[in-house]
């Protein structure tokens, strides 16, 4: 991710007091949670997924789908909710997806997704917040 300027700004200590350390762990450091291993990843409800940085709405319930790999998929974001940057960590290339308001790390976004976008956005559970309607 480049040194962007987001609309909210927080210092390491007021994250690191915001967040659980699994949370900072993956929006401010990068990580990635064990697959499995969020509720989220079950959620079917009808409702919205929220940036558990900045409250930001991401993803409506509509578009996640089941992609079996342990962690919640969607397959096409808000409008102007998240960006990507490339990701060159763990000898691979990957496409970064980040909280557009916050730039906290949410997951990253694959070609391998249902119809009609044909893109799997793979989110960390503990990324998210999810409100139902």
């Amino acid at each position: 991710m480049t040194s962007k300027t987001f609309k909210v700004a927080r210092t390491d200590e007021e994250w690191r007091a915001l967040l659980t350390p699994e949370q900072y762990d993956v929006l401010r450091r990068h990580g990635t949670e064990r697959p499995d291993s969020c509720a989220l990843n079950h959620e079917k409800r009808a409702g919205a997924f929220y940036c558990v940085g900045c409250g930001q709405e991401l993803f409506r319930a509509a578009k996640k789908f089941e992609s079996g790999t342990g962690w919640p998929s969607f397959f096409d974001p808000l409008p102007g909710a998240v960006e990507t940057s490339r990701d060159a960590s763990h000898f691979m290339v990957r496409t970064e997806v980040h909280c557009s308001q916050c730039g906290g790390h949410l997951g990253h976004v694959f070609d391998d997704g249902p119809p009609p976008t044909h893109l799997r956005y793979c989110i960390n559970g503990v990324a998210l917040d999810f409100k139902p309607d």
